[in-house]
């Protein structure tokens, strides 16, 4: 570690003012990644501005339209135990991030803003067609994420608030790396009624990514059947000690096909 300045606004506007006019200051949401960064010297930020006093960014409710909303600070913990009755299978998703250090220390928007490729919310987020929703506008899921850790998010600009649209079903299928819990392949299967969005973490060199193909033909029939009739393309996986990149094509097959079966 070094020297540098740290500070806990208790509003969002305080917080965005404490990042302002400084290019090398960071926001710190529960610091899972950026922790264990800093130790390493990867990251040396001048000041660090924590999140975690700013309460208008915890919680979970509903809004007028049947969304159910979320605070950028609200930690896996929260999401699992408060979201269960409004949207189950995002819920669950919450309830396997990490282990439960992880899940009462991390957050929904750290997660989002950090943005790993083999993390859990972006699936979710993805595959609901959710909004995130920032100190500065709003940006829809299919805009928001741009590659490994990397996003639409300005210098600066904080998550306050992810909505996400009530699918009639949906379920997530985690095939998960045991070492470090991450995903090294899983998928997020939503059923609306104009359509099936299916969402891919894990897998590719660029990130979460949509299952086009699987959307349309889930849109047809919504079974597993019809999963294990399509075919997924190993070009652009990702190739590490922990599988090939046609292994981890299978898997979005394979676990597509468990979503599908499991969302009903």
């Amino acid at each position: 570690m070094y020297a540098f300045d740290f500070v806990r606004p208790t509003s969002v506007a305080d917080a965005v003012a404490a990042l302002a006019g400084d290019e090398e200051a960071q926001p710190l949401g529960g610091g899972q990644t950026l922790i264990p960064t800093l130790k390493q010297r990867l990251a040396q930020p001048s000041k660090l501005v924590s999140l975690t006093g700013i309460a208008e960014m915890r919680g979970v409710c509903r809004d007028d339209g049947g969304r159910v909303c979320i605070g950028g600070g609200t930690t896996h913990a929260t999401v699992a135990r408060e979201a269960a009755a409004h949207y189950p299978a995002l819920a669950a998703l919450a309830g396997r991030i990490g282990d439960p250090a992880v899940r009462n220390t991390g957050t929904l928007g750290g997660s989002l803003a950090n943005n790993d490729p083999s993390a859990c919310y972006p699936a979710a987020v993805l595959g609901s067609g959710a909004t995130v929703v920032t100190n500065a506008r709003e940006i829809a899921a299919d805009d928001f994420f741009e590659g490994m850790f990397t996003t639409a998010l300005e210098p600066g600009e904080i998550i306050t608030e992810v909505k996400f649209p009530v699918p009639q079903a949906a379920n997530y299928q985690k095939f998960l790396q045991p070492a470090s819990r991450f995903a090294l392949t899983a998928v997020f299967v939503a059923r609306f009624a104009d359509g099936v969005r299916v969402a891919v973490t894990g897998a590719s060199e660029s990130g979460v990514f949509r299952w086009t193909e699987a959307e349309a033909a889930l849109s047809d029939s919504f079974t597993a059947e019809t999963v294990k009739g399509l075919t997924v393309s190993a070009d652009g996986m990702i190739a590490d000690l922990h599988g090939t990149p046609e292994y981890r094509a299978n898997l979005v097959r394979v676990l597509t096909a468990r979503a599908v079966a499991a969302a009903g």
